[in-house]
């Protein structure tokens, strides 16, 4: 949990996601580049592997309980190994955090990727049901249209069906037009373009009365594209873009006291920008991982 005044941002861990997911996300991040920042080792990577991660973000808003991004889901059938058929106590930690899930208001979606929807919807009695029956469930207009247009493989289009669409037919989706200066969905929160991942990805900007924390969603998956910037993944849509969204958030946030919480990053998840050189590096300060033992 980190602490920004008036809200308290939880990190609710879903799973940590298995080496080989870096070399395959960010080819580039050689066992090299990461050698050229040592502060990566050992929280964010081991001798020969990024660690990444899968969680949401969960936060009160004077009184709007907010989500930020569902994971990977459970009983999922899914392309990927590493996501197929999960079994795990998400909903648990989620419970346990102080957010079970008919108190959630909003669950807002950073991007229509497979491990950012999965806990929009439960099977129940063989059928996908919206998890979270009171809540609204937002997009980004620009987001939604393009995927309603893009050619897409099989496993994109399950991903649709399981998660996506059983939210949309049971009239609780609504997709929102984000300006360049933003958008407030909720006191205190503020979804601001980032593109370049995806054509209509957010970022959220989470104002509280003591700090801000910006959450990345997927224009920064790891720690090692603060070092270097230029990574991209393999499964950018627009990689240039992805890089000038990326470089303007870390120019934005270097040498303030704002917090960026990384939707992808291992524990400690979260930290300050700061220049390093010609670069930049993360200084973490460690939230706290909720778990079924935890009140």
């Amino acid at each position: 949990m980190w602490d920004l005044g008036n809200i308290a941002v939880h990190r609710i861990d879903e799973i940590v996601l298995p080496p080989q997911t870096g070399a395959w996300l960010l080819p580039d991040a050689t066992t090299d580049v990461v050698d050229e920042a040592a502060w990566l080792r050992p929280a964010f990577a081991d001798s020969d592997a990024l660690r990444l991660a899968s969680h949401t973000f969960a936060l009160d808003a004077d009184g709007v309980r907010v989500l930020i991004d569902t994971g990977i889901g459970n009983d999922k059938s899914r392309a990927n190994p590493a996501w197929n058929g999960l079994d795990t106590d998400y909903l648990q930690r989620l419970t346990d955090a102080g957010f079970p899930p008919d108190s959630v208001d909003l669950v807002v979606t950073t991007h229509l990727h497979t491990d950012h929807v999965g806990w929009n919807t439960q099977l129940i009695d063989g059928s996908w049901k919206p998890t979270f029956p009171l809540a609204r469930y937002i997009t980004s207009r620009a987001e939604w249209d393009y995927w309603a247009c893009a050619e897409m493989d099989e496993a994109r289009r399950q991903m649709l069906r399981d998660s996506v669409r059983p939210v949309r037919d049971s009239g609780q989706y609504d997709l929102v037009d984000v300006p360049e200066e933003g958008r407030e969905v909720a006191p205190g929160i503020r979804l601001v373009p980032a593109p370049g991942h995806t054509p209509g990805q957010l970022a959220v900007e989470v104002h509280g009365t003591d700090r801000m924390a910006v959450i990345t969603g997927d224009s920064i998956h790891h720690p090692v594209q603060l070092s270097h910037p230029h990574i991209t993944s393999c499964v950018d849509t627009d990689a240039q873009q992805a890089v000038l969204t990326r470089t303007r958030l870390l120019e934005r946030l270097a040498g303030t006291d704002s917090l960026l919480l990384g939707s992808h990053f291992p524990a400690p998840t979260g930290g300050t920008v700061h220049t390093d050189g010609t670069r930049y590096r993360l200084r973490p300060e460690p939230g706290t991982s909720v778990t079924p033992s935890e009140s």
